[in-house]
């Protein structure tokens, strides 16, 4: 019998305000558990309105079609979800103390909070977990330093573990390599190639080209609050469609499956 999967993500015709400002209209989406998908759109294009509806920081207007679920949950804390879907986003970064310590950061995710509480208990085999993970992903001797003395790509480090200690088979990943230098962004992109080889389904939200592994087969652009295309990574990422979609001239430049844009 053919397994049957529940989409990871199903928004349909949902509008979205924040403030007094209107980022969707009626806007419709759904993302697949097993498809690796990247979600790319300029500064203003709703990247970020997006996440925060996923993070259900934010809802639609109330309307008889409008439907929003989350590996089938329309209601619920999302973080109910952690064990099968991690999010790691920009905004959770400087949310934490400065004064956390890294294994910390990782434990936190089993309740799934920003930072550890007095009243929440880890048993030896979460605290095991937790220093697993951080072997895994390159980073055991963060185990007992300060987060607000590490630089940025320890950091998302330490976040991506948080996602991972729930061990879920989904993850959403708010461009992870910004503000990274050119070995923490390269470590990091062969870190995600391990985890979608690994089995896992990965949804990178960015405006940055260079972000976009081979692995990934499907790009959604986003322009104003609109889904502007849908479709093949390959037949997307085109020099017409980035220079029209970010509103200036692009030359892309391809090597081994990596694109990266550069001015025309």
């Amino acid at each position: 019998m053919t397994e049957v999967r529940l989409p990871l993500i199903e928004i349909r015709d949902a509008t979205v305000f924040r403030g007094n400002t209107r980022v969707f209209d009626r806007f419709s989406l759904t993302l697949w558990q097993g498809q690796n998908t990247a979600i790319l759109g300029p500064n203003g294009s709703g990247k970020s309105t997006l996440l925060k509806v996923l993070a259900r920081e934010l809802y639609p207007c109330s309307r008889d079609t409008t439907v929003v679920r989350i590996l089938g949950q329309e209601r619920g804390d999302v973080w109910s979800l952690r064990s099968q879907l991690g999010i790691v986003s920009s905004d959770l970064q400087q949310q934490y103390s400065g004064s956390a310590l890294g294994e910390e950061v990782v434990l936190s995710g089993f309740y799934a909070s920003v930072g550890v509480w007095g009243h929440q208990d880890f048993d030896d085999g979460q605290r095991t977990r937790a220093r697993q993970v951080l072997a895994d992903l390159g980073v055991a001797e963060l185990s007992a330093r300060a987060y607000g003395s590490l630089s940025t790509g320890q950091q998302r480090r330490l976040l991506l573990g948080r996602a991972l200690v729930n061990d879920p088979p989904n993850l959403v990943l708010d461009e992870p390599t910004s503000g990274l230098d050119l070995a923490a962004t390269f470590h990091y992109l062969q870190t995600m190639r391990d985890l979608m080889a690994a089995g896992r389904t990965l949804v990178l939200v960015t405006h940055h080209i260079h972000e976009i592994p081979p692995d990934v087969s499907r790009v959604v652009l986003l322009h104003q609050g609109q889904v502007w295309a849908d479709g093949d990574r390959r037949e997307l990422l085109s020099a017409d469609n980035l220079t029209t979609l970010f509103g200036t001239e692009v030359r892309l430049v391809e090597s081994a499956g990596w694109y990266q844009a550069v001015p025309a």
